[in-house]
């Protein structure tokens, strides 16, 4: 589902996803708001095998995160992607994972498009076009 600046992915945790304490993995939250831009990209159309056929691919440039409270096998998770900066050929997105109103983890993730040979290109105008929200 895609809201006006906001989108919206469930995760389940499987028992994979989790560590020998019974938590997810901390890697696994990184999985899960990729897995939440692959799926909002998608939903705006923007198609990422068509760009790559044309040289273009997206790739994270910086991730800061905070782990706040553990999810645990058979948590119904959200993730919540939200677009606070874009430039011609760089965005940062704010994403948070919550169970129901309880807040997970949260990471600022810089996003930039480049093209032959890692050097920066345009955004497509399907996301320069985008409003830009107050991260939290």
């Amino acid at each position: 589902m895609v809201e006006e600046a906001q989108h919206r992915f469930p995760i389940r945790v499987f028992y994979e996803d989790t560590d020998m304490a019974g938590i997810v993995y901390y890697a696994n939250y990184l999985r899960y708001i990729e897995r939440a831009r692959s799926d909002w990209v998608r939903e705006i159309g923007i198609d990422q095998l068509d760009m790559k056929s044309r040289g273009v691919v997206f790739a994270v440039r910086s991730l800061s995160a905070d782990y706040l409270t553990p999810a645990c096998f058979d948590d119904v998770l959200e993730v919540r992607t939200r677009v606070t900066a874009l430039r011609p050929a760089r965005m940062v997105m704010h994403q948070q994972v919550c169970r129901g109103e309880t807040l997970l983890f949260a990471a600022d993730v810089t996003i930039v498009c480049i093209g032959e040979g890692g050097k920066p290109v345009r955004m497509p105008a399907k996301l320069r076009s985008l409003p830009i929200s107050k991260a939290g």
